[in-house]
Formats: C-alpha cells, structure tokens, sequence
C-alpha cells in the first residue's frame, strides 16, 4: 500500500503542474502581464530580391584557377582561360648541360584542383597552349575581364581528355645515373609542349638571358592555355587547376655516356580570363531590377549574386518599438533559401552560399553572424551557407544582423548572396573580392512570388520585453 500511495501522490503533483502552464509561448511569473516576456515567431515573405552581376575579381594568386568552356542550359556559356608565368629551374641562373642535348619530351603539368562543375561523362576536351605576346608580370594583379595578347598563329602545344579530376596517373621519375622508375602521381593535366620552343627557349638560349630570371622572362613572356571550342564536345565543364610546372625530359650524350634528365620551368603564377555569356532567361532578369523577382540566379566564377533586402520585416517589428512600451529582442533570425525543383537536373546546386553586406564606402563586408570578432557570432558552422540534400535547401543564421538592422546600429546598403568555395574560410569577403567559387550555380525561389513553394523565407523568432 506504502508503494501505491505514493505513486498516486506523484501523479496529483504531476497534473496540478501541467495544468498550471496555460501559455507555453510566455516566458515568466504570469503574474504581472506587463512583466511577460512573449515569444513569437514570424515566417516572413516580404524579402526584395534581384539577380545582378558579381563585381570583377583579382584572379592572381587565387590557390586555385578556372579553365572553361561550359554550356549551361539555363544559364548560358561560361568561358575562363589561363595566363602563366615561366620561370628558370629553380628561378635562378641556369646553365645547361654540356654534350649533346636530345629532349625526348616536354609537358605543362596542371594539377586538378577540387571544384570541378559540368559534364564529366559525355563531354570530350581538347586544351590548347600558346605563347604569349606580352610579358606576364609577376607584381601585377590581374583582373578576370583582361584581354590577354597572345600568338594564335603558333600552337605549342595540345591535348585531348576526359574529366578524370580524381584519378591518379603513372608516369616516370627520372633519376639520374640510375634506371627511371615509375610512380604514382595526383590526378593531373599533362600537355605536351614543343620541343622546337624549349630548344629556342631555354638550351639555345644566350648565357645572358640564362643568368637572371626576369630577362629570361622577357623572352618567354608567358604562356596561355585555353580550351579549344570547336573541338570540345558536349556540354563541356569546368576545371579548376593549380600551378605546377613545364617538365622537359631529354638525353645527355658526353661522347662515353648517355643519360636521361629532366629540368623543371616551374609555373609559379596564375591569371583567369573569364566570360559570361548569358541566356535570354539570365539577361531578362539583369534588365529587372526594379522590382523584386520570383527567381534568383547564382553562379560563381564572378558571375551572378542576389541583391535581397528586408523592408517590410522590420517597419512591422519597428512599429512596435514606437510606441515606447516595449523592446523587441529577435531570439533567432534564419534565412532560407531553396532551389527550384528541376534546376538541379542535371548539374547539382552550388554545394555552399555565402552572405555578405556593403558598408558605407560600399566595400564588402562579413555580416555580423559571420564575424568570429562579434560574441554573437558561433562561427562559420553556426553561420550556415550549405547545401542540405535532405532538406534541399540552405539556411543562414543572421540573428546579430537583424537585431542590428532592426536597433539602426547598421544600415543596409546592400546584402548579397552568392556561390563560394566550400574550403572559404573568410566567406569571399574583400574588396576587390578574391576567385574563390568554382563554376557552381543555383537557381531559386526569389520573394515575388508568394504562392511559390520555393520562395526565399526569413525565419524569425523574436521576443517583446515589456518596459
């Protein structure tokens, strides 16, 4: 009986408490309503959204870099070609060796970087390098819109391929006075060259320009690689490369020996050409932007970003600051963006977004949920920006730049998203910005249309606190 009294005990107890909590949305005593902390949330669909172009890009030093031809259905073609630089061994004094010197090959190695976008399956490449006319300036930084002069009259060098980003290759290491051996290298892009060009270039050359790195340059000038348009098939993609180096492999005959050798041109810096040209679909909506959109467009590469702004959101929670009586405290403010259903078929949605405002001298800067000097930021995780294929879609918390918008600590003038890097660690932030993003895009739900199931959303919470 000991044992069934106190069970029923409990249960009285249990009840009377649950019964006491007629408002689960009220934070507090209940006992003074002008003491009630009231929690609400409000799914907003007043988000003003355009599709403009992305500011030009400083394309020099990127760790990465875009080589393009991609025919996108909806957006249109994406062209980016490469600038390098060609340096000495080792960019000092060199001098080559003596006897009698036979190059058996040479190749411009281009190590695929992660990142790539397009047809992998049914698209054939062909890569084209040339020589350039101008000199590359390794203390110059580049723009994605320079027009690069270089001799189309004279191929150096070619290569048909398949995307094979992430498989690894076999070629030889060349040890010298010992047999070659054959290794295991990264996946990579290896373009034959010209022998004719690394004989007049770097064998033949005078001792003079052998002996200081920048005359050697003046020489060479630099190369450039594009890939060729009428004999890539398919819809084509994009690759992203890093810089590595112009192998040349030769014999040495000294009369008694002979021995194969190799000498590296190390290519130290890159540059990107890139072009845009867009659909009738793309073009329509850079011609609106006078009033919001039902669709947003975003593709890297300095491509397209989405201008959105907040105005009916905050005059509705300002209007209750003006009467004097309370303080609006937002608890979470998420931004949710989707993309349309059929637009990821059959290229996938940019893997990540990020966010960003203008400041007054409207040079770019992180919102204040992304700056890890905010205390209100929980850093690049909490800030959010990928792609969730679960939910398919992507979310924001901007909880700090609301309550800043809302207080008239910030102004507005002007928020944007747009594609970016997954390995980004600074969200693209910079003025002028830096190449981050590969050639991903996403096509959404803009705010204009309401009845939309895709439509961008601003999710918030937010509590009134009586005065």
């Amino acid at each position: 009986m000991k044992f069934f009294r106190l069970d029923l005990l409990t249960l009285l107890i249990s009840l009377f408490i649950l019964n006491s909590c007629k408002n689960q949305g009220t934070v507090g005593l209940g006992l003074n309503p002008s003491a009630q902390l009231n929690g609400a949330l409000v799914d907003t669909s007043t988000i003003l959204t355009n599709t403009v172009l992305d500011d030009t890009v400083i394309t020099t030093g990127a760790s990465k870099m875009p080589l393009a031809y991609f025919n996108d259905p909806i957006f249109g073609l994406t062209e980016a070609n490469i600038a390098t630089n060609l340096n000495l061994p080792g960019s000092a004094a060199y001098t080559p060796p003596t006897g009698t010197i036979v190059i058996d090959s040479a190749r411009l190695i281009l190590q695929y970087a992660d990142g790539f976008y397009g047809d992998s399956t049914a698209s054939s490449y062909t890569v084209n390098v040339f020589q350039l006319n101008e000199k590359y300036n390794n203390n110059t930084a580049y723009y994605n819109t320079k027009q690069w002069n270089y001799n189309q009259n004279a191929l150096l060098g070619s290569l048909t391929f398949n995307s094979r980003t992430h498989t690894a290759i076999k070629v030889y290491n060349i040890i010298v006075g010992k047999p070659d051996t054959l290794i295991r290298a990264v996946p990579q892009i290896r373009i034959p060259i010209s022998t004719n060009f690394i004989n007049a270039n770097l064998f033949s050359a005078s001792t003079a320009t052998l002996a200081n790195n920048n005359l050697f340059q003046n020489l060479v000038k630099g190369l450039y690689v594009t890939l060729d348009k009428t004999k890539t098939t398919g819809p084509g993609g994009v690759f992203m490369i890093k810089s590595d180096t112009l192998a040349v492999y030769y014999r040495a005959n000294n009369g008694t020996t002979i021995d194969t050798a190799i000498v590296k041109l190390p290519v130290s810096s890159l540059s990107a050409q890139i072009k845009h040209t867009y659909s009738a679909t793309i073009q329509a909506e850079l011609n609106n932007t006078t009033s919001s959109r039902g669709t947003i467009y975003l593709e890297g590469l300095s491509g397209l970003r989405a201008k959105i702004s907040f105005p009916n959101l905050l005059v509705n929670l300002r209007n209750n600051l003006l009467k004097k009586d309370s303080d609006i405290v937002l608890n979470r403010a998420e931004l949710v963006v989707t993309p349309v259903a059929g637009s990821d078929i059959p290229y996938k949605p940019a893997p990540k977004l990020t966010m960003y405002r203008l400041d007054l001298a409207h040079q770019r800067m992180v919102v204040e949920d992304a700056n890890i000097g905010d205390p209100r930021s929980g850093g690049v995780a909490v800030f959010g920006g990928y792609y969730v294929p679960t939910l398919k879609n992507y979310h924001f918390i901007v909880t700090a730049y609301m309550q800043d918008l809302l207080s008239n600590k910030t102004v507005d003038y002007g928020t944007y998203i747009a594609p970016i890097d997954t390995t980004s660690a600074n969200f693209g932030v910079g003025s002028p910005p830096v190449l981050l993003s590969a050639g991903a895009r996403t096509v959404a739900g803009g705010g204009a249309n309401k009845a939309s199931p895709y439509q961008i959303k601003l999710n918030v919470i937010y509590t009134k606190v009586h005065r």
